[in-house]
């Protein structure tokens, strides 16, 4: 039975990962993104396999107990963050998903302070321990911060707002996200026709900034091609172009290369022994149907990939 808590959270492209990941009987998947469990739910209620989950933030251990209690050893918990995939998980498995970034439940719970929607300490750790977006905010330079702003939010206004920042916190610090908020506004007017918030991109550069997102997901990625048994499937969904950017890279920088030969020949593989996948799918992206309704669902891509 699923907690009331978890009903309004919507798994994104659920019937498209389950398609890709192909789960089956007696077999041993990883769902590197636990959040509130829904793909590990999906894959166990598909096949009668065994669900590996991993995730870093300890908010979701009563969820993980829900599922426990109800598969049994068929499903795991370890926590612990996907770059440290491999230390996380020694057997090697028939599949792996990761659902890259910020989960429903992170942005739904204010204090976290994941949303500048509402108010909240500008804290945005995923593992609820080390540096916050304060911290980074409040300590770094103006061209550090700038850099976030640009290389992680692809901000174009980057230095304006990093100019205001330090301007703002040498009168005081700036402790929640509204207040942040509203500093991005001053730089980024706020109207009813802008069909993104002003402040959506600062946010999402300090919160990759604070977890090392991209970082953990190269080290993701590549920790967990090493588990894959053959023919085992790797599946992630991501959320912005950065993302997507290095798992399209990862999959094609390690994907058979073909040639073609002539045009009456089918194109055949150079060295294909030699590459970590035999096949990695183009990006794919949510029905229209999904879209309207879970809106969250509108910048998502799936890709996976096919372990030689």
């Amino acid at each position: 039975m699923i907690n009331a808590n978890y009903q309004k959270h919507f798994p994104v492209m659920l019937p498209q990962v389950l398609e890709a990941l192909n789960p089956k009987d007696n077999e041993v998947y990883v769902d590197a993104t636990f959040g509130n469990g829904s793909y590990s739910e999906a894959i166990l209620t598909k096949a009668d396999c065994k669900v590996i989950a991993l995730d870093r933030d300890a908010t979701v251990l009563p969820r993980a107990n829900e599922l426990k209690k109800t598969y049994g050893n068929r499903f795991e918990l370890r926590q612990g963050c996907f770059g440290d995939f491999a230390s996380l998980v020694s057997e090697k498995i028939d599949g792996a998903v990761f659902d890259i970034g910020v989960s429903s439940m992170q942005l739904d719970e204010a204090m976290r302070g994941f949303s500048f929607a509402k108010e909240a300490p500008l804290d945005m750790r995923m593992s609820q321990s080390g540096t916050t977006a304060a911290d980074l905010v409040n300590t770094l330079s103006e061209q550090e911060l700038a850099d976030i702003l640009y290389n992680y939010g692809e901000e174009k206004k980057s230095r304006q707002i990093a100019r205001k920042i330090v301007e703002v916190r040498s009168v005081k610090k700036i402790e929640t996200t509204t207040e942040l908020a509203n500093i991005i506004y001053q730089v980024i007017k706020r109207t009813h026709n802008t069909p993104v918030d002003p402040a959506t991109r600062s946010f999402q550069a300090l919160r990759i900034a604070v977890n090392d997102e991209l970082n953990e997901l190269k080290k993701g990625l590549e920790q967990a091609s090493t588990r894959l048994k053959s023919k085992a499937r790797l599946v992630v969904v991501d959320f912005h172009s950065l993302e997507d950017r290095i798992v399209k890279t990862f999959f094609k920088n390690n994907s058979d290369k073909t040639v073609h030969v002539s045009r009456y020949r089918k194109d055949e593989t150079l060295n294909p022994s030699s590459a970590l996948f035999g096949f990695a799918s183009k990006a794919i992206l949510p029905s229209q149907e999904e879209i309207e309704q879970n809106p969250r669902s509108r910048s998502a891509k799936m890709r996976y990939a096919l372990r030689n």
